[in-house]
């Protein structure tokens, strides 16, 4: 690091604390302006906010990682997550917005009741900590530690304190402001870092001739230890509508958009800047394979800013890195007071003034940073790859959420009874498999049984899961009372917000737009094959 590096570094910080000031002005007021941006924001903050939340410190350091040890596969996420955002623009959003909801657990208490409810935001609150906060902060430290040598703990505490700054003061609408800006800064920096690795290992073709063409096929066979075929197909799409379509950390900056159709630009944006990840995250992963062959996956990335970029450029790029960390964490933060605020501290204190419940939520947000904190040193344990971490957890969660919203959408025999059955059944199962995982790869477990369940591949455990709980809340459902007409008012609102903003040139133009991203989609997927790479 020279001086001109940390120039970059002031500069950044500088920029992202004074749009964070002037974004927050508005936020003081209420709890819809803290928490929904009064729902004003337009649909291309909100895109790149989409992107800028989902993108952290973990995939430049996860998916480079992956991309080191298995080449483009770990890519098949990102692709995926296309599809996945356009099922949330033209199903999911409209009808959240239709019933005015502030969080996902609130909708659940709308078509089932309030056990659900309160499942979903605890149960959401535990997953931030496994599968954002901690990960994250992890993350993002390994990156100051590799490049700046510091101490892993200090590194954790100052992201967290830097990106809390702003988060808490500023709500929601400090929080899509800065991730606009962000975004840009890290798809510029992850776009500097590739050019400069390939022109290192001496292009396309110096990298082909170095390295296996299986590197370069997304489709791997059934019997692949991290990404089978089956697994893609099958699996990956069940975190992903858990994901994009019912997290509460996505869903809430949809839900402070203009309308419907805005909500919809604002996915359709997010799902052409989910291609780039593929080319600006995993390709120099798979550079970083042949030119620092003896380099870990996790350090990969942070070893190729440390070595292959010149003063100036480095501490832009480790300012993309941190942007990449900084929303991603006050996006989590943002929506952890939301939960907590309106699913529980609202509930049981419903003459709140609007100041307690913004100083509620900020309280929480320091104690849930805090047991991230404490679950750092866990993470090695599960994966030396962050990314398979990352959705592996997410594999032992999603899939009874992902069931309970899909079924509840789709399918009006469905009840509360049944549903919260189906969410702590599926909680059950992946807790067992959660904690066998990690007692197998410690060597506390040794029971065959449980090894085997333990490490069958978690995209075809999210599978297997999700049958579990389609069958569960049908067959639970049935046995017990047809829901009430109240519960059953979402469908009434679902053909309103399927008539919202169906006809126009803004309707059209959507609709060019979401088959156009699916073309290019499968066109990659067509390419990154075994026709052309065996």
């Amino acid at each position: 690091m020279k001086a001109i590096d940390y120039v970059f570094l002031a500069a950044y910080f500088f920029i992202v604390f004074f749009i964070g000031y002037v974004s927050s002005k508005k936020s003081r007021t209420d709890s819809k302006n803290y928490f929904l941006a009064g729902s004003s924001i337009g649909w291309m903050a909100i895109g790149a906010s989409l992107f800028a939340s989902n993108i952290s410190a973990e995939h430049f350091i996860g998916l480079a990682g992956s991309g080191a040890q298995s080449g483009l596969a770990v890519g098949q996420f990102e692709w995926l997550a296309c599809f996945v955002l356009l099922l949330l623009g033209w199903v999911f959003v409209p009808l959240y917005i239709k019933t005015g909801v502030f969080t996902m657990p609130e909708f659940l208490e709308r078509r089932y009741n309030k056990e659900c409810r309160t499942y979903l935001s605890s149960i959401s609150l535990i997953a931030y900590v496994f599968t954002k906060i901690s990960v994250a902060i992890y993350a993002g430290a390994i990156v100051l530690k590799t490049i700046l040598g510091w101490n892993i703990w200090f590194g954790a505490v100052i992201l967290i304190v830097a990106t809390g700054i702003y988060t808490i003061f500023g709500g929601l609408r400090a929080v899509i402001y800065t991730d606009f800006f962000q975004a840009g800064v890290l798809i510029l920096g992850g776009l500097l870092l590739t050019v400069l690795a390939l022109f290192k290992v001496g292009g396309f073709p110096g990298l082909a001739s170095n390295i296996s063409p299986e590197f370069f096929n997304l489709w791997k066979p059934l019997t692949d230890a991290d990404f089978p075929w089956t697994g893609i197909l099958l699996g990956a799409p069940i975190l992903g509508i858990w994901y994009w379509c019912t997290d509460q950390m996505i869903v809430q900056r949809t839900l402070a958009t203009k309308d419907v159709e805005n909500a919809r630009k604002a996915t359709i944006l997010a799902g052409f800047l989910k291609i780039l990840p593929v080319f600006i995250l995993v390709l120099p992963g798979v550079i970083g394979s042949v030119l620092y062959k003896h380099v870990q996956p996790n350090e990969m990335y942070a070893t190729m800013v440390n070595d292959l970029l010149p003063a100036g450029l480095k501490g832009f790029v480790i300012a993309a890195l941190l942007a990449a960390l900084m929303s991603s964490l006050s996006s989590v933060f943002n929506s952890s007071s939301t939960l907590v605020v309106m699913d529980f501290y609202k509930s049981r204190r419903p003459d709140a003034t609007e100041k307690e419940l913004v100083a509620a939520g900020q309280i929480f947000t320091v104690v849930l940073v805090f047991i991230g904190l404490l679950w750092l040193p866990f993470i090695g344990i599960m994966s030396n790859q962050l990314y398979i971490y990352l959705q592996s957890v997410q594999a032992y969660i999603s899939p009874p959420i992902a069931a309970v919203f899909l079924l509840g959408i789709f399918y009006k025999r469905v009840n509360g009874r049944g549903a919260f059955v189906t969410l702590i059944t599926g909680f059950a199962l992946g807790a067992v498999r959660f904690v066998a995982e990690i007692g197998t790869k410690a060597g506390w477990i040794k029971w065959e049984p449980l090894v085997r369940y333990s490490s069958m591949n978690f995209l075809h455990f999210a599978v297997f899961l999700f049958v579990i709980s389609v069958i569960v809340l049908v067959g639970v459902s049935f046995l017990t009372k047809f829901p009430s007409q109240d519960k059953l008012e979402i469908f009434r609102l679902k053909e309103a917000a399927a008539l919202t903003g169906s006809s126009g040139k803004s309707h059209i133009m959507n609709i060019i737009l979401s088959l156009t991203l699916s073309a290019i989609v499968l066109g990659l997927w067509f390419y990154f094959s075994p026709l052309f790479f065996k």
